[in-house]
């Protein structure tokens, strides 16, 4: 389990494709701290550490991780937000977040309002997904709270930190974002459904 709150940035150094997967080797802080078999979040991903060599370990996706996320439109040295997963002790600063990505949405605007960002973010709306003013969304692993819902898209506001420490300042209007909704919603949508 993941909190959506950012550790540090890591880079895309080589991809690789083996059948159907894609192996992906990236460059971290803390890349002398991980451990192979651990879970980690990237952009929201939550993939598999499978081999660790000096500063660069590597990761593995599927297809359908592939075809549900953004992971297959990085670039080589393009920068990715990174997390671990959350430790049994650990203070529990962002919302639940499983690093299971629901679908990408598409960034449709971005508004500079004077010492922060304003992002607008839409999806499918065959999806079926919603979100709520005030409730969790998360956006390439980053833990935000949403400030305007609508029917198939949502505002979320950026501050400086956020926006320096996260993959925010190299987002445009056009890219492609993971989303995973709020577990709490999808559970009662469910239900509501029966």
């Amino acid at each position: 389990m993941f909190t959506g709150i950012v550790e540090a940035m890591g880079s895309l150094v080589k991809t690789e494709a083996k059948g159907t997967n894609v192996e992906f080797w990236f460059t971290c802080p803390f890349t002398q701290e991980l451990k192979v078999d651990q879970s980690l979040a990237h952009n929201g991903v939550c993939l598999t550490v499978v081999e660790i060599q000096g500063e660069q370990y590597r990761v593995t996706a599927i297809d359908e991780t592939l075809q549900k996320t953004n992971l297959g439109d990085l670039k080589i040295d393009q920068k990715v937000n990174l997390e671990r997963c959350m430790a049994a002790n650990a203070r529990f600063d962002g919302h639940i977040v499983q690093g299971h990505v629901d679908l990408t949405g598409i960034c449709t605007e971005i508004t500079d309002q004077n010492g922060s960002w304003e992002y607008r973010f839409s999806y499918p709306k065959s999806s079926g997904h919603v979100t709520v003013e005030k409730g969790s969304i998360c956006v390439n692993g980053t833990s935000l709270t949403v400030v305007d819902s609508q029917d198939v898209s949502f505002t979320v506001c950026i501050i400086p930190y956020t926006y320096e420490h996260t993959v925010f300042h190299q987002l445009s209007v056009g890219d492609r974002v993971n989303l995973e909704f709020d577990i709490l919603g999808k559970y009662i949508k469910k239900l509501m459904q029966r």
